[in-house]
Parts: structure tokens; C-alpha cells; sequence
């Protein structure tokens, strides 16, 4: 009578018996499914929509639309975790005890993800033995998790974590104002008396003035020559300072006047008066920006970029994910992977003829030219109404791909920056990227000219921020501002007034924030909001020192005055010899060497980097000579292995090395008597 009473007529007698074993089970899925949720949130989820959330370029840049981000946000907090759940359900075929194991080890395994997380921020343990140290700590939070249900109910509770991972991004981080943006309306200037000339403004990005100058403190001309003729016939102010080494700080202080203040997003709403609102209700506005968004729509549209949507924004955020969960020191600031889309992968038609040069040898190369930028020639036309022509353009800013005549050439991405050797190489190839800079520079000019533009308009070309190459010191961040200031603050700043044909130098205390008040005075416009900049057309300010912002708000006093061009290591004599067979002596592996075997200069790509090892009986500093058919390009000295493993990498920036078809790469090794010895390659 009482199985009767306690079940239904015609169930299993032992039906009602396994309903509530059914039913803890599942609650115990649900709480396992819990705590990956809470451990998927701290070691995938936090980093990543942190790092994404300090960094509103990254959807500026990738011109992301709220759609796009919303989907990203929402792929990062669910499908990580989707995998570990999938493998409990397979888990739950195996039997209770194996399922239990399994959720054992994927606690432990997450644990010991955190581990290395936090033992990187907190520790000097790096690599091998961090994940070693690691390892334990996943093993023992195994143990602590298996024995004790008190872990288990505390990382269920922390379930919540990613759901509030995802509202400080969308509400309170600056990223928020790419989500969710208002605008506020800038305020428009007023037009005064006076012309209001055609403003065509360049800013170039991550260019030390350093980089320009020649052993007599002016541009160097045999280098660069179209920076050289821009000097001559403008103004240069040679003491002129950007006001932090991070673009999203440093060019909403230019186009506003202001120091940075807040770390808010470099967008419209957060940057409502500025020169796109200033001048936009006089001047018809044609804006080329690239990791901002500092003209509002009701002033200008962006352009659409091939380098957008949703594929792109989670294929790079799989890439910082790496970084923020790898055991070695890795900076992880998105800008470092920026680059500019050349005219060909955008597949924009050229600007202007290729101009009939001979230092260019493939009229191809003018495939390589950065797509904003042939869209910035394409409107360099005249116009009835004043118009403001604006480009940023990340050049020569890393990563750095291209030789002086155009040619792109490949590069590993994980190739350090600094150390011994390594800080050398990434001068050289910021070096040959700014020769390239300054022809993309001549054909501005040119088109200037042609168009008839030149004589009318206010040119202004300068750089956000430099960046340092001292060893120990590469970057732009507070060390290398307090033993480089001079490479990371002091910038090119070349203006040209309406008419000006002779150029001056001007070294009064200019910091950018004195751009806006400039461009202002010289387009007769006057704006209702104060600047703390200070015309070029008023008397310099009185003090001699600069405000330089690595945190906004936080301004550091750094003096020097007009840097002088750091000392050239002298060409190594060896650079240009023909060379031929020699006694053999040693061994080599080339990583790229089958780059060699079919070259295609017609298409603009060179294999112009060469890198590898060497035997671990090869001792540092050993000097190998490397020669392309027979022309030695480049001398490097061995160094100790970096992450890769690559013990030496040479560039060969002249492309006169290089022929159709198959080329010879030879290494030789130089003795302390300055005999070769040809090295085998592998």
C-alpha cells in the first residue's frame, strides 16, 4: 500500500526511488558547470575585456560597429566555456566516477591557467619554471577542490563574475563610448575677419625627430629629401614635444588644445570640441583618421575599411589572448599590431600616376602604398568652399614591413625589440620605413603642387609622439621617457603658411597643445572653449620645460631643449664588397631561405629580412656577413637566443641586391682578423 501511494498506477515501482538521485545529479552538472564558469571568467574572459576595455582604438581602428562589438563581447564570455562543457556531457557517458575525475583535472588545468597569470604579475618567475610553479598550483587546487566542498560553493558563487566582467566593459570602461556613444554636440567656431585658407594636415605617427636629423642638426637630405624640401619652404619648430607617447592621449591633445586629462575613449563624445568641430561649420571636411574618431558624424563620415568586421576583431583578440595568458613579459597594448592596408589589399585604383622616378625601379611598388593614403591624395583637390584635408597615417610606426624605394618585405612578429642586437635591428627597419615615410611625403607635395593647392593652403605635417631605440630603453613609456626623452618626446612640426615659399626655423617652446590655437589663428576662427595651448602667432610662453603625459592627468616635467641626432654606428667596410667562394667554416639555419629560391620583385615583395641561429659553439658576439648574389648587405653580430630561439637577423635594405627569379643567399663568418669563412646553410 505504500509503493501505491507514493507512485503513480503503472509506474515502476523504483521510479520514485531515482527521481531525486536524478535530480541531485543534475544539480550537481549545474554547479560543476558553474564553477568552469566562474574559473573560464577570471582566466579568459576579465583579461581579455580588460585589456579590450582600456583600449577603445582597437574597435576605432577596426571601425567596429556596436553590433560587431556586442558579438565579440558575448563570444568572449560564452564560447570559451562551451568546450568544458561538452567535455563533462562526453564525461558523463564514461560514468559517475570518471566525470568526477574529469571535472577534477579541468579545475586543476584552469587553476593552473590563473596561476601563470598571476605568478607573471606577481613573480620574477618567466617561462619554464613559471609554468612549473604553476603546474603545483593547479595540482594542489586540484586536491584542495576534490576535498573540500567549500572551494567548490565559493567558485560557484563567482559564477556571477563574468556577467559583471561584461557590464564594466559596456558601462564604466572606456571602450563604453565606442559601444554606447552620446554625442554631445561640439561646439562650432565662429569665422572672423581674415581668409580662411585650404588646411592640409598630416600626422605622421611614432617619428622621433632624432630619426630626421643629419650630423649638423638639420634634416638629413641625402636621406630623406622631401622632408628637406618641406623644411625649406616652411616653418620648422624644432622644439616641438607631443604630450604623451600613446596616440588615443596624444592626438586628442593636438585637435583640442588640451592636456590629457582623463583616460576616456579619443572619440566624439568624449572629445566634443575639437578642430572637426570647429572648423566644420565654415570648412567642408575631408578626414582620414585612423585609430580615432574625432570627427562626429554630423561633420564628416568615415570611410569604410576592408579591416573591419567581426572576423577581424576576434582573430586579434585570439592574438592578445595569447599575450595575456603567455608566461613570458609581453607588452600587450593593441596598437603594437596596427598597420596600414596598402592600395592593393584594399583594392583602390592609384591616386596619381607613378611618377617617372628611377630611385623606383617597379611601378608595381605603388601597390604598396597605404590605402588611406591614396584616399587622402584622391581629395587633395581645390574646392569652392574651405576645405580641411586631414590624415593620420601610422607610418613609419611598427610594425615595420617596408625598405626605403616601397618594397614590403616579411617579418616574424614575435622578433624582439630590444637587447643586445635586437635594439640595432629595429633602428635599421624603422630607419628604412621612414625613407619610405618620406617618399609617401614627396608625392603629398607633388600633388600639392600639380593640383595648384600648395600656394593656397596651410600645410601642416608633424608626428604624435617618437619613440626610443636606447638600449634597455626601446618604447615609449615612462623609462624610456626618463633615460630617452629626447627620442620619445621630440617630434617633426613643419607648418606652411598660405603664400610662404622660404623657410625658417622657430625654436620657441612648442608643445602640441599649441596646434589647435594655431590652425585657429591661421584660419581666422575663433572657438568658445578655453585651450591650454598657446598660438604660434602670439608671443612663446615663458617657461622652458615640457608637460608629458603617460597617464592623463598625471603630467611629468622633462627640459633638454632641441635634441641633437644620436651617434651612427660607422658602416661596417665589409657593406657593398663582392664576395665569392671562400673556406668553408661552420653552419647555419636560415628560417626564410627558401624565399631565395624565387624572388618576385614585380610584386613589390622582397625577402629583405633574413634571420636564423647558429650552433650553440658559435659565441656571441661572432660577426657573420650576409651577401645576396654575391654583394655583401649587411654585417650583424651573434647574440644569445631570443624566445624563438634566433641567435642573429640581418636587413638588407637595398633592394639593388635582389634579382627575378632565384637569388643566392651566402653567410659568411668574419674572424677577428677579418678573414671569411663561407657557412653552410640548412
Amino acid at each position: 500500500m505504500a509503493e501505491g501511494i507514493l507512485a503513480p498506477p503503472g509506474a515502476h515501482p523504483d521510479a520514485a526511488a531515482r527521481r531525486p538521485g536524478r535530480g541531485r545529479g543534475w544539480r550537481r552538472e549545474a554547479g560543476r558547470l558553474l564553477e568552469v564558469v566562474a574559473l573560464v571568467g577570471l582566466v579568459v574572459t576579465q583579461p581579455l575585456l580588460d585589456v579590450l576595455g582600456r583600449s577603445p582604438d582597437f574597435f576605432l581602428f577596426h571601425r567596429a560597429t556596436r553590433a560587431d562589438v556586442l558579438l565579440l563581447v558575448a563570444l568572449v564570455a560564452i564560447v570559451p566555456t562551451v568546450p568544458f562543457a561538452l567535455l563533462g556531457l562526453l564525461g558523463l557517458a564514461a560514468g559517475r566516477v570518471v566525470r568526477a575525475g574529469l571535472h577534477t583535472f579541468v579545475v586543476g588545468l584552469l587553476l593552473a591557467a590563473l596561476a601563470v597569470q598571476a605568478g607573471r604579475h606577481g613573480t620574477p618567475l618567466r617561462g619554464v619554471p613559471l609554468l612549473l610553479a604553476a603546474g603545483v598550483v593547479g595540482v594542489a587546487g586540484a586536491a584542495a577542490h576534490r576535498r573540500w566542498r567549500a572551494l567548490g560553493r565559493v567558485l560557484r558563487v563567482a559564477a556571477v563574475g563574468p556577467v559583471l566582467f561584461v557590464g564594466l566593459f559596456l558601462f564604466a570602461s572606456p571602450a563604453s563610448a565606442v559601444v554606447l556613444p552620446r554625442d554631445h554636440g561640439g561646439a562650432a567656431g565662429v569665422a572672423g575677419a581674415g581668409a580662411h585658407p585650404p588646411v592640409v594636415m598630416i600626422v605622421l605617427d611614432e617619428l622621433p625627430l632624432v630619426s630626421l636629423l643629419g650630423p649638423d642638426g638639420r634634416i638629413d637630405a641625402s636621406r630623406y629629401p622631401h622632408f628637406a624640401e618641406l623644411a625649406a619652404g616652411s616653418t620648422w619648430y624644432r622644439d616641438a614635444t607631443g604630450v604623451s607617447g600613446w596616440t588615443p592621449y596624444a592626438l586628442p591633445a593636438m585637435l583640442t588644445g588640451r592636456y590629457p586629462a582623463q583616460g576616456v575613449a579619443p572619440h566624439y563624445s568624449q572629445y566634443p570640441d575639437n578642430l572637426f568641430t570647429a572648423l566644420g561649420g565654415l570648412y567642408q571636411i575631408k578626414a582620414e583618421e585612423s585609430i580615432t574618431r574625432l570627427c562626429p558624424p554630423s561633420r564628416c563620415e568615415q570611410p569604410a575599411s576592408p579591416e573591419q568586421g567581426l572576423g577581424v576583431l576576434v582573430r586579434e583578440s585570439g592574438k592578445l589572448l595569447r599575450q595575456v595568458s603567455a608566461p613570458v613579459d609581453s607588452q600587450v597594448d593593441p596598437e603594437n599590431s596596427y598597420r596600414e592596408l596598402t592600395r592593393a589589399e584594399a583594392g583602390l585604383d592609384a591616386a596619381e600616376p607613378v611618377p617617372d622616378d628611377p630611385k623606383f625601379r617597379w611601378d608595381t611598388l605603388d601597390d604598396n602604398q597605404p590605402a588611406r593614403f591614396t584616399s587622402f591624395l584622391a581629395g587633395l583637390r581645390p574646392s569652392s568652399r574651405p576645405t580641411l584635408h586631414f590624415l593620420h597615417l601610422l607610418m613609419p610606426h611598427s610594425p615595420w614591413a617596408y625598405l626605403p624605394s616601397g618594397a614590403h618585405y616579411i617579418a616574424p612578429e614575435d622578433l624582439p625589440n630590444d637587447g643586445a642586437g635586437w635594439v640595432d635591428l629595429a633602428r635599421q627597419r624603422h630607419l628604412a620605413q621612414l625613407g619610405y615615410t618620406d617618399r609617401l611625403i614627396g608625392e603629398t607635395l607633388r600633388t600639392l603642387r600639380a593640383t595648384g593647392l600648395y600656394d593656397q593652403a596651410l600645410v601642416l605635417v608633424t608626428a604624435d609622439h617618437g619613440v626610443s631605440f636606447l638600449k634597455d630603453w626601446q618604447g615609449r613609456g615612462m623609462d624610456a621617457i626618463n633615460h630617452a626623452a629626447d627620442q620619445v618626446a621630440w617630434v617633426p612640426m613643419f607648418v606652411k603658411e598660405p603664400g610662404q615659399r622660404t623657410g625658417r626655423v622657430d625654436d620657441r617652446n612648442w608643445e602640441h597643445v599649441d596646434l589647435l590655437p594655431t590652425i585657429l589663428d591661421e584660419t581666422h576662427v575663433r572657438v568658445p572653449w578655453r585651450m591650454d595651448g598657446r598660438s604660434a602667432q602670439q608671443s612663446p610662453r615663458g617657461r622652458a620645460d615640457k608637460r608629458f603625459y603617460d597617464r592623463p592627468g598625471q603630467p611629468v616635467t622633462i627640459t633638454g631643449g632641441v635634441p641633437s641626432a644620436p651617434a651612427a654606428p660607422a658602416p661596417d667596410p665589409l657593406v657593398g664588397a663582392r664576395v665569392g667562394e671562400r673556406p668553408v667554416g661552420g653552419t647555419a639555419t636560415v628560417a626564410n631561405l627558401d624565399a631565395f629560391r624565387a624572388v618576385d620583385p614585380a610584386h613589390g615583395e622582397l625577402p629583405a629580412l633574413v634571420w636564423g641561429t647558429v650552433p650553440a659553439s658559435v659565441p656571441d658576439g661572432t660577426k657573420l656577413a650576409v651577401a645576396v648574389n654575391g654583394t655583401v648587405g649587411a654585417v650583424v653580430s651573434v647574440v644569445p637566443p631570443d624566445q624563438g630561439g634566433r641567435r642573429f637577423a640581418a636587413l638588407l635594405a637595398d633592394d639593388r641586391l635582389f634579382a627575378a627569379g632565384a637569388n643566392r643567399l651566402d653567410i659568411y663568418r668574419v674572424d677577428v682578423d677579418g678573414s671569411l669563412h663561407q657557412v653552410t646553410l640548412s
